[in-house]
């Protein structure tokens, strides 16, 4: 892997291989992703800024990478994308701290490529 963003196309191709052979809980799983990050009494920004930060606490380089290019979209700033892995850190250790790194690193290469 060269990029977050090359890991973010690999990880959009083999989901989209797995959709093909289990299409009803791609489907499920879709609208959840879309009902849980919908605008309401919280906005979309904040749910993406903590779904990103639940990445990194995970270390979950596909989530991370699907999450950086969302919070980016939702008007994220690079200070709260750090904010945000500060609260992974704190939940996740010093293993998150390393991830974190790489975290802001990837929103960087989102940030770079849609500016």
């Amino acid at each position: 892997m060269d990029t977050y963003r090359d890991l973010a196309e690999l990880y959009q191709a083999g989901y989209a291989d797995l959709a093909e052979l289990q299409p009803k809980t791609a489907a499920a799983f879709g609208r959840l992703v879309m009902d849980a990050t919908a605008d309401g009494e919280l906005p979309t920004k904040f749910k993406e800024l903590t779904a990103f930060a639940i990445a990194v606490s995970c270390r979950c380089g596909g989530s991370i990478s699907h999450h950086a290019e969302a919070i980016f979209r939702e008007g994220a700033t690079r200070q709260e994308a750090a904010e945000m892995i500060g609260v992974a850190i704190l939940m996740g250790g010093g293993l998150s701290a390393a991830c974190g790194v790489e975290a802001l690193r990837a929103f960087d290469e989102v940030a770079r490529a849609e500016s």
